[in-house]
């Protein structure tokens, strides 16, 4: 028996999850194992048992920018939910937020209490710990600007806090450990009129329906901003709105959104954003760097390396949006 066997045998664990329903994009093959975490002593559990198993490990939030191999992720998945959704704010107007903690609502729960500066939130589709690993941010402002703290699970360590100060946070970076799995953070906000808040949300929200796709599957913005440059426009300037590979297609409302029809597959995907990423440097010189992450195995788009950051075989693995 292994630990992950284990894990089963207890009901803490399942096998042959569907993850596709787990992501934007609605697609992808099953895990090997599946665990839904609704505390951070569920998270500690699996992880370890993952580690001691030698097996790979993916821990996903919203899923927003994740796409999922259509042969699945052999290793352990771990679902963030239950108490790790939470979130409260404090008389000093500190708000702490459990990883699972959906964006969106977040910003929306400090409006109406009057707390602002993270209404910029409600435009990231993703989690709290996916916001912290990447760095997430929008509308001239990021994550790390109002971060405090964070609580962490680092095997072979515990549970630790970090303060924002230790970790060096700049555009979709965070300097912690790639085993590192965010389990709680905390933020800064300051007095603000929800009235005020409201009309920052709603100018926000404006601004993302008329210049985003909406209505389609999609993971959000696919590559990341070069220094001084939109990845959008570069992608437009070489002629690619529209430009489609299988079931997947460049959106023809913003470029650096992929979009995929029902029967679209995550090979094709992974297989666009490699193409337009060549196209793109062929074009103009500047070579795009992905902003969405694979998990599981890929077929090989030509020469080179795979697009993304892929996630699999025996490397930790950290949030999803």
């Amino acid at each position: 028996m292994t630990r992950l066997s284990d894990l089963v045998e207890s009901g803490v664990a399942d096998e042959g999850v569907a993850l596709g329903p787990l992501t934007t994009y609605k697609f992808g093959g099953p895990a090997r194992w599946f665990v839904g975490a609704d505390d951070a002593d569920t998270v500690v559990v699996a992880i370890d048992a993952a580690l001691a198993d030698g097996m790979p490990y993916l821990v996903v939030g919203r899923g927003s920018n994740l796409v999922i191999s259509d042969l699945g992720f052999d290793g352990l998945v771990i679902r963030l939910g239950g108490a790790l959704s939470d979130a409260s704010i404090d008389a000093e107007g500190v708000v702490s937020a459990g990883a699972a903690m959906p964006l969106p609502m977040l910003a929306r729960m400090c409006s109406k209490q009057g707390r602002g500066g993270l209404e910029f939130l409600v435009a990231v589709p993703g989690s709290v710990g996916g916001a912290v690993r990447m760095n997430a941010g929008c509308h001239g402002s990021e994550t790390g600007d109002w971060l405090l703290n964070i609580e962490v699970y680092r095997p072979g360590v515990g549970r630790i806090s970090v303060d924002r100060s230790e970790m060096e946070m700049t555009y979709r970076h965070n300097s912690l450990p790639a085993g590192d799995i965010v389990l709680s953070a905390c933020f800064r906000t300051e007095p603000r009129p929800a009235r005020q808040s409201e009309e920052v949300m709603r100018a926000i929200t404006q601004w993302r329906k008329e210049n985003q796709p909406g209505g389609t599957f999609n993971a959000g913005s696919v590559f990341k901003n070069p220094t001084g440059m939109s990845a959008g426009r570069l992608i437009d300037s070489a002629g690619l709105k529209g430009h489609k590979v299988g079931g997947a297609q460049v959106s023809r409302r913003h470029a650096n959104f992929f979009e995929a029809d029902p029967g679209a597959r995550a090979q094709d995907v992974h297989d666009l954003v490699w193409d337009v990423r060549i196209r793109v440097a062929r074009a103009t010189g500047v070579e795009l760097e992905p902003e969405i992450r694979f998990a599981g195995d890929f077929a090989e788009f030509g020469e080179g390396q795979m697009p993304g950051r892929d996630i699999g075989k025996r490397e930790p693995v950290r949030e999803g949006d």
